[in-house]
């Protein structure tokens, strides 16, 4: 394998930003503890120091969760464990985290009521006294496969196709069973499987019947369910060995069986040149938890190592000649064996200190490795090393060629010099001892030998300069795919640049538009949340992220009103009272509130008074927010002000319309429930003058491909007004406090870890001070529309993505209101993560 030239390739790894501890002395750290670190789907990352602070208090049991957007709030969990952390995995949802220690402890931590930053150990396994060198979730048989030469297709499941894949385990009905495996560093192998009732079935067994001891292990999964387990004993000179491991359930007891499979033997110590240079086996890692056929392994010495990547093939075997004399049935069909093949090596490298690998599913056909290398799309296909001398590199996966180059502080070095002839440096530099990939290999965080954690951005290009509209495509692909599985999308944001915004948003509802009605439903408030965080990176569309918010609010109001209203007749025809509600508005186009209000059964609106009551603040939110927009018609050539999107948006008016006339039914039955407006005069019926105007302006725009500018006889009665009625104030969300919006000038940022970094450098917060709370000011719940006081006393939770407050404990007991609070207990409206606000928010 040729290095590449690295002149083109330094543009492809920078550091985005590097948080530490404070007042740490430096030479308290230890060389010789493992540091582990993980990165979950939705962007949390939990890791270990190995740190010790100025009482001596130990911190190397500790575990630390940030999320990567506000990496200085960290929560450390003390884990109670009385080891070294030696291994730390997060589920596939992202929301629980394994860990386990140098005393065979092992335990699951999730979070206490829904918090990022609250942390509880609610069940756990043991092997008393037997370090843990390799620790997996179970596979949940989700498993996808990303296209690169479908990335022009229309349809989602093209680009992204279900790959058919077993769970390890399948419950009645073929639910995948939940629960994690383990490898001991004596040779044994512990299975747990978690119940849905919370019981915890364990079993350890043997891995062969000859236990050896294991230095270093990994597990991956196969497509039929059944797990490989790769183990090393630490010495090159040993074979690598490969398991299969069969777990089952038998009479409510957990059963494991296991079979040997072929192994191999590193080729640096088969090479009469490098016989006996590497004697320790360093790595040992499957290129990704599901593909149990190719390993990535890596040698060292005192200052150099070298690394392998190897495949398992299937291959005939010959047969003799005699024997296929005598049956000649055995000649047409060779037999088939399974053996190991080595796909590429490096060449002597620097004294490798980590690996990190990709965990984008990129498929790796021969099209799609072509299409990705003709367009220079790469996540996904590198996996870094990290080297002694500070630096890291990032090399393909299958030919381990260099595609880019990060040198760190301590490693900066001219290009020409080749590695091997520099003389070595007095005293251990500063290196990762641990890092991770993110989930689109966007970027990687490393936690070093400081404790410190720095966060790398790749370039998707691997540094390669492309015209706007391929960097805009490869951003595109990667922003689809965290729309079709979920997965927080903060890693794709550090590299879109304030130019690229609009298109981005634009494009991403083009294609958003092309897909099928069902899925268009199912990713409804995924894309309005994921067009809010892109108009946060440049100050031309910041207004709009207020707009994109109060969307999600009014999807969410409609659909919890709309579900309180119950058929008369149990046995109704086949809609349902919300679905007839928006057939017959979209159908009655009367200006008159009264005449739509007509055709509607009456006896489907009615319900309890307290329920009634108990939603007067989301019925205030809807008749304010109707005012507040028609009030802002007249001076609709400002795009700078938030509400503006929701003038041409017919959908959205068309809800407005609708919840408009379920307030006024509902008012007939509890007058007290209506919005409350300070009119001037107090025989003017509020109510039917806006939906008159609201109902002229929606008609306007009720057809997307059909729009036509609202008449002046609406925009004369729209500045009258504030005259009539008093325009209130919006309680828009707070601009986000968050790092993403500081790291686009490519500086670097410096921070604390528990020190909230001053807003400094923010171009965009200076012409929003006009919708935004100064701080002495009084504090609103967001989702619950409540007045919390300038000083709150209650204890409130924000999202990490949208910054939106409100409280932790519900002050309601009916179950109206409840049921409006389920729909975001678990995440934000956005699909952001709650974490805990300290008491003293103001």
């Amino acid at each position: 394998a040729v290095p590449c030239p690295l002149r083109d390739r330094a543009g492809g790894m920078d550091l985005a930003y590097v948080c530490e501890w404070e007042k740490k002395p430096k030479s308290n750290h230890c060389p010789s503890i493992p540091l582990v670190c993980a990165w979950s789907c939705r962007n949390l990352i939990a890791f270990t120091t190995d740190l010790r602070n100025e009482e001596e208090k130990d911190l190397t049991h500790m575990v630390h969760i940030i999320d990567t957007e506000h990496p200085w709030d960290v929560y450390s969990v003390n884990s109670g464990h009385t080891e070294v952390i030696t291994c730390l995995e997060w589920d596939q949802s992202g929301s629980r985290l394994l860990s386990a220690d140098a005393d065979g402890h092992i335990k699951c931590w999730s979070m206490t009521d829904h918090l990022a930053n609250s942390w509880e150990n609610t069940v756990g396994s043991v092997v008393e006294g037997d370090p843990v060198v390799a620790l997996s979730w179970l596979h949940n048989g989700v498993k996808l496969a990303l296209h690169v030469e479908k990335s022009g297709a229309s349809n989602f499941g093209e680009k992204f196709s279900r790959v058919k894949f077993s769970p390890s385990l399948t419950l009645f009905g073929g639910k995948p069973m939940e629960g994690w495996i383990a490898v001991t560093i004596s040779g044994l192998v512990t299975v747990s499987l978690l119940k849905p009732n919370g019981q915890v079935l364990t079993a350890t067994e043997s891995l062969c019947r000859l236990r050896c001891r294991v230095a270093l292990a990994d597990v991956a999964f196969t497509g039929g369910g059944n797990i490989v387990v790769a183990t090393s004993d630490g010495s090159s000179t040993s074979p690598v060995q490969f398991y299969k491991v069969c777990v089952s359930v038998v009479n409510e007891k957990c059963k494991i069986d296991t079979e040997i499979l072929p192994s191999l033997f590193m080729r640096c110590t088969t090479d009469p040149a490098r016989k006996d240079k590497y004697p320790a086996i360093t790595h040992l890692k499957f290129l990704a938890r599901d593909m149990s056929e190719q390993v990535l392994l890596c040698a060292s010495n005192q200052n150099n190592s070298i690394v392998e990547c190897w495949s398992l093939r299937k291959e005939g075997l010959p047969v003799n000649n005699i024997f296929q004399q005598i049956s000649p049935v055995v000649g047409d069909k060779q037999p088939m064996i399974l053996k190991w093949r080595i796909l590429s090596a490096t060449n002597d490298l620097d004294r490798v200190s980590a690996v990190a690998l990709p965990k984008l599913p990129i498929s790796l056909t021969n099209t799609d490795l072509k299409v990705a290398n003709d367009t220079k799309f790469f996540p996904g296909l590198g996996l870094a090393l990290a080297f002694h001398d500070g630096s890291v590199h990032i090399v393909h996966r299958l030919s381990l060629q260099m595609m880019a180059v990060f040198y760190g502080s301590s490693s900066q070095r001219p290009v020409d010099e080749p590695a091997l002839k520099r003389p070595r440096t007095a005293g251990p530099l500063v290196h990762f001892k641990a890092m991770q990939l993110s989930w689109t290999s966007l970027a990687l965080a490393g936690v070093d030998s400081h404790g410190k954690l720095s966060m790398l951005r790749i370039s998707p290009s691997m540094g390669h300069v492309l015209d706007m509209n391929m960097s805009l495509r490869h951003l595109l692909f990667l922003l689809e795919y965290c729309m079709v599985t979920g997965y927080d999308w903060w890693d794709i944001l550090l590299h879109v640049q304030p130019s690229m915004v609009q298109n981005l948003v634009e494009k991403l509802h083009e294609e958003y538009m092309r897909q099928n009605a069902a899925l268009q439903q199912v990713l409804s408030t995924r894309i309005v949340a994921m067009k809010a965080s892109l108009c946060k990176l440049s100050s031309s569309t910041v207004a709009r992220v207020c707009d994109y918010h109060a969307k999600l609010f009014l999807i969410a109001i409609s659909c919890t009103l709309k579900s309180l209203l119950r058929p008369h007749f149990l046995n109704t025809p086949d809609k349902s009272p919300g679905d007839r509600l928006t057939e017959i508005c979209s159908k009655i186009t009367d200006v008159d509130i009264d005449k739509v209000m007509i055709n509607l059964k009456t006896e489907e609106f009615v319900l309890e008074m307290t329920t009634l009551q108990s939603l007067q603040q989301l019925i205030q939110w809807v008749g304010d927010f109707v005012l507040y927009l028609l009030a802002s018609l007249p001076n609709q050539g400002s795009p700078v002000r938030p509400g503006h999107s929701f003038l041409r948006d017919g959908a959205s008016l068309g809800m407005f319309r609708e919840l408009m006339v379920v307030i006024r039914i509902w008012g007939l039955l509890k007058p007290s429930c209506l919005p409350v407006y300070t009119a001037t005069s107090d025989t003017q019926d509020s109510m039917s003058l806006l939906f008159r105007l609201l109902t002229k302006l929606w008609l306007c725009c009720r057809e997307e491909n059909h729009i036509t500018e609202p008449d002046d006889a609406l925009i004369d009665e729209c500045c009258l007004l504030p005259s009539q009625l008093l325009i209130p104030n919006i309680d828009w969300l707070p601009i986000n406090d968050g790092i993403i919006s500081k790291l686009q000038n490519k500086q670097l940022v410096r921070l604390q870890f528990g020190k909230a970094p001053g807003l400094i450098g923010h171009t965009v917060s200076s012409q929003f001070d006009a919708f935004v709370r100064a701080p002495g000011q009084p504090k609103i719940d967001h989702l619950r529309r409540l007045h919390l006081g300038a000083y709150p006393t209650e204890e409130c939770k924000s999202c990490t993505r949208c910054g939106c407050v409100t409280m932790l404990k519900s002050p309601n007991k009916v179950t109206a209101v409840k049921q409006w609070e389920q729909r975001w207990i678990k995440n934000c409206l956005c699909g952001g993560l709650w974490r805990r606000m300290p008491l003293s928010y103001s």
